[in-house]
């Protein structure tokens, strides 16, 4: 299916993003929100940051917002990205895409024009919704059934999207953690599993800030012990992760009152290294 009802955002009606919306969905190109702002508010979150996905051409996209007075900058333009500044907000701005040719992090991208090709190169189908600035919400993949269940679940096959980026293993745990419910899709552990090699390809900075967003996440304790079982955990922090520390500092948290925090929390899991004697 494509359009598949309305999103009833207050926020997508507001300036300056509704601003932002008009100058670019006009004259021939369409532009939408995608992405987590509409997975954050269909779950009952606050949409958090605001992507917005083109038909126009990143050369075109500046030019239109800088003839409206926003700011543009070419934070990513060679993948087609330019972050607009509006009233001080930024919006990060992308042209639709289709991968040619993918290694691994590096894909030879072209620009195109089809909404459904450009969402099946994401990687949740939760991740995949788009929204036009009427309230229009399309979904290609499938995303809306996957967010009533609370299931992450990867595009297509799981294998091909992972291979595309081995981070996605780490996300597809950190996602289920923050959004999902029960144990993660089978289909999407497997491929976890079979693709684990993969992480020793990952810079630290990557690794480290994705498993940052996991510590504080609300289903933490339990997708951790999930990677630990499937021998996955100790390969990205390099020994035996203390589960039951880790679950005790999450209740002492929440006794004092304090927010999750993610350097409290891996002080707590620890890591047990048993060297050879």
């Amino acid at each position: 299916m494509s359009e598949e009802g309305r999103l009833d955002a207050p926020w997508l009606r507001e300036p300056p993003l509704s601003d932002v919306l008009a100058v670019l969905d006009t004259a021939g190109e369409e532009a939408r929100v995608v992405g987590g702002a509409i997975r954050n508010t269909l779950i009952g979150h606050p949409p958090g940051d605001i992507d917005i996905a083109t038909t126009a051409p990143p050369r075109e996209v500046a030019k239109r917002v800088e003839a409206a007075g926003f700011k543009a900058v070419p934070t990513g333009i060679e993948h087609g990205t330019i972050t607009v500044v509006a009233a001080g907000q930024p919006f990060e701005i992308t042209t639709l895409r289709e991968d040619v040719e993918t290694f691994g992090r590096r894909a030879k991208v072209a620009f195109g024009r089809d909404w459904r090709r450009d969402a099946e190169r994401r990687d949740f189908t939760m991740n995949a919704l788009s929204a036009s600035r009427q309230g229009d919400l399309y979904d290609y993949v499938g995303g809306l059934v996957d967010i009533a269940a609370r299931r992450v679940r990867f595009i297509g096959d799981a294998s091909t999207r992972i291979a595309e980026d081995y981070l996605r293993i780490l996300r597809f745990f950190r996602f289920h953690a923050a959004y999902g419910e029960g144990m993660p899709d089978a289909e999407g552990l497997a491929a976890c599993i079979a693709g684990r090699a993969g992480l020793e390809q990952l810079s630290r900075e990557r690794v480290r800030m994705e498993v940052f967003k996991l510590l504080i996440a609300r289903h933490a304790v339990s997708v951790l012990a999930v990677m630990t079982d499937l021998g996955l955990l100790d390969r990205v922090l390099g020994g035996v992760p203390l589960i039951a520390s880790f679950a005790k500092m999450t209740k002492v948290e929440r006794a004092a009152g304090l927010q999750a925090d993610a350097v409290r929390r891996l002080g707590a899991l620890a890591v047990s290294v048993v060297d050879d004697a």
